[in-house]
């Protein structure tokens, strides 16, 4: 009889024990659910995909270290030119090196970023800041575009005024996600420029090229040009960042002056740029 006893306890405790691991499992359960729930869908920020409400227009940067001496320049210049036939998402700089009347004086951390142990041989192009654009550029503008998108996470909106001389700039920047290390670099540059540009390609008709039309000049960088560093960049946050200078005087016509603005993450690579001229005011690029 205590035999018997024994062994309907012990069925009856294994019982509670299978409750009681059950319940455990499910309340894990839940709570594994409720986890994966916080992190939300991220867009399909792909080339190709349809916009989507909300979100933030993507474009692409576009780095062209040139010279006016350099012949081979020229054909980046002209696959440039295809790119923005294609696509309106795209902010071009234009860093000038060398033995140039646009010569940029600060460009070394860029050459030792992307090229820490080459010379800086022209041309040299880049694609949101790090990756190489394949030669010949001409052939492979789908790199450029394929780099764009309907939808990100990261929006600019620039405004500017021009007065008595000084320059006012507000760069606001947006998040629809969280993000960790990222940096905001803010250039001034120069469009209309006439200038003689030696050409070795077939792009362009000559061998010099008495009035070619430099745009995109980069002048002054607003910022440290690897960037600085951005503080409060949760979901839902805007960030704001003032600058105030007296017009560059370097720059030849104040009217020409426009911006160019771009989110870097830690890889130093341009989550999102955008573009503005002076005395503009923009609102973010999001998808109605």
């Amino acid at each position: 009889m205590f035999y018997l006893q024994s062994i309907i306890m012990q069925i009856f405790f294994n019982m509670k024990k299978i409750q009681l691991l059950a319940l455990f499992a499910i309340t894990t359960l839940f709570f594994s659910c409720s986890d994966t729930v916080v992190v939300e869908n991220r867009p399909d920020q792909s080339a190709t995909a349809p916009a989507i409400p909300g979100y933030f227009k993507k474009n692409v940067l576009i780095e062209d270290y040139t010279g006016t001496w350099c012949g081979n320049c020229t054909r980046v210049a002209y696959a440039i030119e295809q790119v923005k036939e294609q696509t309106d998402n795209v902010v071009t700089v234009a860093i000038h090196n060398g033995n140039d009347p646009y010569h940029f004086p600060g460009i070394a951390p860029l050459k030792n970023l992307i090229l820490p142990n080459s010379p800086l041989a022209l041309p040299v192009s880049r694609l949101n800041r790090m990756n190489v654009w394949t030669f010949p550029e001409v052939s492979n503008t789908q790199e450029a575009i394929d780099l764009t998108s309907n939808n990100t996470t990261v929006g600019l909106a620039m405004n500017s005024t021009l007065s008595n001389g000084n320059i006012d700039l507000t760069v606001d920047v947006k998040f629809l996600d969280d993000y960790s290390d990222l940096k905001l670099v803010v250039y001034l540059m120069e469009n209309g420029l006439i200038y003689q540009q030696f050409n070795y390609t077939n792009y362009y008709d000559g061998y010099l090229i008495p009035n070619f039309v430099h745009n995109h000049v980069l002048r002054v960088s607003m910022t440290d040009i690897l960037g600085d560093a951005i503080i409060g960049t949760t979901n839902g946050a805007t960030v704001s960042k003032t600058f105030s200078i007296p017009v560059p005087a370097n720059i030849a016509n104040a009217n020409n002056i426009s911006f160019a603005a771009f989110v870097v993450g830690a890889d130093n690579k341009a989550i999102n740029v955008r573009e503005s001229h002076i005395n503009e005011a923009q609102t973010f690029q999001i998808n109605p």
